[in-house]
């Protein structure tokens, strides 16, 4: 299958100029818009009219033309047909997902999932009588063994959160559409490097907080698929975007809109350093785990999905084994050597730790934490690129010795 280049493809997007002849899109805040006939109104609510038949906007719960220029890149971006933007990660995972399945319906979903989507699936939901049943996302045949009748939808992150397991997507894709069941795949790990639409996935889904926007100062979501689904989404009467009401403010799209231009670059970079960190950790018999290293279990899946020249993420972790000797080596790494800094989310350009199992794991379940592999020491690290790169190596490389894991 031919690889996707999502670079090339948001430089096919027309152009959106400024109001006045501006090189950027303006920033449109208003609430409600004015139509020009009475007529039109009722067209818009009845759904024959709107930003893409006749060039009309009702509301900005409903469309809003800044947020829509953001929407039309990231559809570029993914391959898919269409977007929508939402106003957290979270609010997207919901919205896609409660749109597919209703009560009595059933998920499978990779276990190893960011803490907050797993409480959503695991807690909420069952509230709502939608089922999940979690497994390994490195076991196609898991999935298999796991569906239902009922079963709508096959979800997982591209590459998981927090302990980098790479799902492969064309075999889930194949899996689920034998039984015409919907994948539903979360790349905010891996935006520009992993294409899940191109490679067959039906939605994807990102928290733009992270690469997506880069600068850890806004929170934001998309949800990227075909025309149908986005249309079910915006639905005046069903729509869970439109009716759950997770509207994302145009200031937030126009400044993620600004920097979708240099995500590439900035993903070869958080690339190439993560990958050297990576490196020195192996050679120094550190417990590294990238999807980088020929070592780890899934480097060739993910070698075989990824687009051309973007490496293999910005994203490492460590296993300190014990949550003490993980919290002695956050304290070095932040206030001794300054390597980065202690705070939870992830792809901004500063590096940011945290241990996983205590923060964004958390509302997982003891046990499944320790069923999914995460130790109660692991530390989840995203590699910014600030600071020269050998500074960063010898920093870590210090820290790691002088809590004794190096071998």
């Amino acid at each position: 299958m031919p690889k996707h280049n999502p670079e090339q493809s948001m430089m096919n997007v027309k152009h959106e100029f400024g109001e006045h002849g501006g090189v950027v899109p303006s920033v449109e805040r208003a609430a409600t818009f004015t139509v020009v006939h009475p007529q039109t109104m009722p067209e818009i609510f009845a759904g024959e009219k709107g930003p893409s038949a006749g060039g009309c906007f009702l509301y900005s719960r409903h469309f809003n033309p800044t947020n829509d220029v953001l929407a039309r890149s990231l559809a570029a971006m993914e391959g898919t047909e269409r977007a929508v933007c939402t106003a957290s990660g979270i609010s997207a995972i919901a919205s896609a997902l409660s749109q597919i399945c209703q009560v009595g319906d059933h998920i499978v979903a990779s276990e190893t999932i960011y803490g907050g989507t797993h409480a959503l699936l695991g807690e909420l939901f069952p509230t709502m009588g939608i089922e999940t049943t979690f497994v390994d996302p490195t076991d196609v045949e898991a999935f298999r063994r796991a569906t239902r009748p009922s079963t709508k939808v096959y979800y997982t992150e591209a590459l998981g959160n927090p302990t980098l397991k790479v799902a492969d997507v064309p075999a889930l894709v194949e899996l689920a559409h034998e039984s015409g069941i919907k994948l539903v795949v979360d790349n905010t790990f891996t935006p520009m490097i992993i294409s899940p639409a191109a490679l067959g996935a039906d939605v994807v889904v990102y928290s733009m907080t992270k690469y997506l926007n880069g600068a850890s100062d806004i929170i934001g979501g998309a949800i990227c698929g075909t025309e149908a689904f986005i249309g079910e989404l915006m639905d005046l009467h069903t729509g869970r975007v439109m009716l759950l009401g997770p509207t994302i403010d145009p200031r937030v799209s126009f400044d993620v809109y600004q920097r979708l231009p240099h995500l590439g670059l900035r993903m070869r970079e958080h690339s190439r350093r993560a990958a050297a960190i990576a490196t020195r950790l192996f050679e120094l018999g550190a417990p590294v785990t990238y999807p980088g290293l020929a070592s780890h279990p899934g480097h060739a899946i993910f070698a075989s999905m990824a687009n051309e020249g973007c490496g293999f993420s910005g994203m490492l972790t460590l296993d300190c084994g014990t949550r003490a000797r993980a919290e002695e080596l956050m304290e070095i790494l932040q206030n001794e050597e300054r390597f980065g800094y202690l705070a939870v989310s992830l792809g901004a350009f500063d590096s940011l730790i945290s241990c996983s199992g205590s923060s964004t794991s958390s509302e997982i379940p003891q046990q499944e934490q320790e069923k999914m592999g995460l130790s109660p020491g692991l530390l989840r690290i995203s590699i910014g690129y600030t600071g020269p790169l050998e500074d960063r190596v010898a920093q870590i490389e210090r820290a790691v010795i002088k809590v004794g894991l190096a071998r």
